[in-house]
């Protein structure tokens, strides 16, 4: 793994936004007297933690000189002794100075993450195990290279706000949907996760969610010539109601299912606004 996508990594771990949709359909049925049930199925995607782990494992580890040149001429000549002893001892300290300082992002990151090492090529099954034990998780498969294939439903009465996902001893983690409580029976839905931010600011983006990040660490491992493996969010986001629709994003407002209305987000890599709604209660 290059310097700087680890340096990249670091601060987007603690801003929790490693996670990301791959394909999903996902749903947010909102009744009167507080009664709710979300479901997502499809899948969450660790971001390229198995290519990361590859990268990392095929980092240079062996010396090779630099050319010297002549202060007159400026043309290539042959190192003396003397140089190439100082090239080696340059390069060595280089080496002991990043292997510090990734040791010490390591151990932020597995505190982040509840113990997980991102570039362990075993940490996305790990984190699917993780899932597995946690209540409301219907089914969790990992597929590789850090795609893990969910089925998540919870059902109940809805007295506090409600984010999605929360994982267990993870620090932080960025909300794929969050459902806030406001009064005078007011719901506020927006679905961060879901789309990148809008405008062209890259650091925006990848705060916004998972779709910026694997753009820049595409470019980034291209330069490198490396090739990493990374899903974009797509697929289908329903809001399903009772009450009255105050506002909302949608391309073509909301549709009619019997007595409930519909809101529906279809998602693509190409989505930039995320999905929002405000319903409202008598």
């Amino acid at each position: 793994m290059s310097n700087r996508i680890l340096s990249l990594l670091l601060p987007l771990l603690l801003t929790g936004c490693l996670l990301s949709p791959g394909k999903f359909t996902s749903e947010l049925v909102l009744l009167e007297d507080d009664q709710f049930t979300f479901s997502y199925q499809g899948e969450i995607q660790m971001l390229a933690l198995t290519d990361l782990a590859q990268m990392e494992a095929k980092k240079r580890t062996e010396f090779t000189a630099t050319p010297c040149y002549d202060d007159e001429t400026y043309e290539d000549r042959e190192c003396t002794d003397d140089e190439l002893e100082k090239q080696k001892t340059d390069w060595e300290e280089l080496q002991a100075a990043n292997a510090s300082r990734r040791n010490r992002e390591a151990e932020q990151m597995r505190a982040v993450l509840g113990g997980i090492d991102p570039t362990d090529p075993d940490a996305a099954n790990e984190f699917a195990s993780k899932l597995e034990r946690q209540r409301n998780w219907k089914s969790v498969e990992y597929k590789g290279n850090g795609l893990v294939e969910v089925d998540y439903s919870v059902s109940g009465k809805l007295i506090n706000d409600f984010t999605f996902p929360v994982i267990e001893q993870m620090q932080t983690t960025l909300p794929f949907m969050t459902v806030i409580l406001r009064d005078k029976g007011q719901v506020r839905i927006e679905a961060p996760g879901y789309a990148a931010q809008e405008g062209g600011d890259p650091m925006a983006a990848m705060l916004g969610g998972g779709m910026g990040l694997s753009a820049l660490m595409l470019a980034e491992a291209s330069e490198e010539g490396e090739d990493l493996s990374l899903t974009a969010p797509e697929g289908t986001f329903r809001i399903v109601t009772n009450g009255r629709i105050l506002a909302n994003n949608t391309d073509e407002g909301p549709s009619k299912e019997g007595r409930r209305e519909v809101l529906t987000w279809e998602i693509t890599p190409r989505t930039k606004t995320a999905p929002m709604a405000l319903i409202g209660f008598e």
